[in-house]
């Protein structure tokens, strides 16, 4: 079959992190202007979301949705700010916070509290789907509460985080595959719609060349996939902490998406840029 005879394979580009540093959202939107992006996802709960939410309003082409979160900042409602007081009111990180959901400390209808908040503060935009930081969404409880929400809200896509097993690294990377593959397998039962096949956890926050080579290769035509990615610039004086920076490399990824030899790739694979909007609900 010549390629000019294949389906299509449909790639949204899915930038995480709007509103985490001012920095890292003017890196999505130099994407996002150039047609390199698709999508991103809003983090609510930033101390200055207002101005960087009218931002967004001068980009056009680009779905947005809501990035929701438990495990950074300060959450939006009063609540969950009262249960965590000795984290100083703040997320104190996926980990814990799931502990504390394992141990009946948070509860479901506490989150449901914080992420309609979330999901409000973003209101005023066509919001299309929503997927979470650190993926804890898909622990199977808050898995059906985003479905509820998505439902609530007429938001119509849901992420599902796929597992990766390209490019395993360590033992820890070793040990997130295996916990996401044993909640979507959970969470697949409760997902009634069709997901585009999600791709980049293993090497989130550091996508390289060499990985989406890989990885695209293995793509089949007719389907439509999501790649996670996390493209920004780096500032000194906004991003100060030392397990953000060394997590990501967000200057790298920016260029990536922006440089031609992806875009090279893009044509040798029958890749075709693909949004949200364009998906039947």
């Amino acid at each position: 079959m010549k390629k000019a005879d294949r389906n299509p394979i449909n790639l949204l580009i899915n930038a995480d992190d709007f509103g985490y540093f001012p920095c890292i959202s003017r890196g999505i939107l130099m994407a996002a202007k150039l047609g390199r992006l698709t999508a991103t996802g809003i983090l609510a709960n930033s101390p200055d979301l207002n101005a960087q939410l009218c931002w967004l309003d001068k980009i056009g082409g680009l779905d947005l949705g809501v990035h929701l979160n438990l495990s950074y900042r300060q959450p939006l409602t009063a609540a969950m700010a009262e249960k965590l007081s000795v984290w100083q009111g703040c997320f104190p990180g996926v980990y814990a916070m799931t502990l504390m959901l394992l141990k009946g400390q948070i509860t479901i209808k506490d989150v449901q509290t914080e992420w309609r908040a979330q999901i409000e503060a973003c209101q005023g935009r066509s919001l299309l789907f929503l997927n979470s930081h650190e993926h804890i969404h898909m622990l199977p409880p808050l898995f059906k509460l985003t479905l509820e929400l998505a439902e609530e809200y007429r938001i119509p896509h849901v992420r599902v985080t796929a597992a990766d097993w390209l490019w395993l690294s360590d033992g820890k990377s070793l040990l997130r595959n295996m916990l996401i593959q044993g909640m979507q397998s959970i969470n697949q039962y409760r997902f009634k719609r069709q997901a585009p096949v999600f791709l980049g956890l293993n090497l989130s926050g550091k996508l390289t060349y060499a990985y989406l080579e890989k990885v695209f290769a293995g793509l089949r035509p007719g389907y439509t996939y999501e790649l996670m990615c996390h493209p920004g610039y780096f500032d000194p004086n906004e991003i100060l902490d030392a397990r953000l920076i060394n997590y990501h490399a967000w200057e790298n990824e920016l260029a990536l998406l922006l440089s031609p030899e992806l875009s090279e790739l893009y044509a040798r694979f029958g890749i075709s840029l693909s949004r949200y909007s364009s998906l039947s609900h």
